[in-house]
């Protein structure tokens, strides 16, 4: 069993492996439906995460800022999957959130996006939300991390790669596709 700190310093036990979504669940229902994130011992984590030790945690809704940068910061990554069906030679830089909303730095190849693009864009983020597909996270070197990206012809995140000293690069991966629709390149102290 660990012990989960809450912020108004209440302790619950849960197994080893408890998700911030499952302790949201544990509280209640309409908590979990809005539970965006989770903030564990100061670092932003999905939901779905599995916490394996005791820890502090904060469950992160719309009404957090953190939240609603993870609600961004995903809806990016929607975005991207969308642009990648209709376009699919796409390559991409960042997708980060900003203060008000998100955007992706893309190359398009020589194609270009029009305004009358942007509702099929659109309708198509709005199915990927609805699949309610499970992602796999999977932490890489950065010798894996740069072998994949050159693999892909990714100059863009290999460009990212280059100022970082070895540590740990995190892949998600989407259950169903054999390619990772996000990736967050940064360093995990190895």
């Amino acid at each position: 069993m660990i012990k989960i700190t809450l912020p108004d310093g209440s302790v619950r036990e849960y197994e080893s492996g408890v998700s911030a979504h499952e302790i949201a669940l544990s509280i209640s229902e309409g908590l979990a439906r809005n539970v965006l994130s989770a903030e564990v011992n100061g670092e932003v984590w999905d939901s779905n995460r599995p916490i394996t030790e005791s820890s502090l945690v904060k469950l992160l809704t719309w009404n957090d800022e953190k939240g609603k940068e993870t609600m961004w910061h995903s809806s990016a990554h929607l975005m991207a999957e969308a642009i990648k069906y209709f376009y699919p030679d796409t390559k991409f830089a960042i997708g980060p959130p900003i203060e008000n909303g998100f955007y992706y730095d893309v190359d398009l190849q020589g194609k270009t996006i029009s305004e009358a693009d942007f509702k099929k864009i659109e309708e198509k983020m709005i199915e990927l939300a609805r699949q309610k597909n499970n992602f796999e996270r999977k932490e890489v070197s950065k010798a894996d991390a740069i072998a994949y990206f050159k693999k892909n012809d990714d100059e863009y995140k290999l460009e990212l790669l280059e100022g970082l000293e070895d540590g740990t690069i995190t892949f998600i991966r989407k259950e169903d596709l054999q390619i990772y629709v996000e990736v967050h390149i940064f360093q995990i102290q190895a």
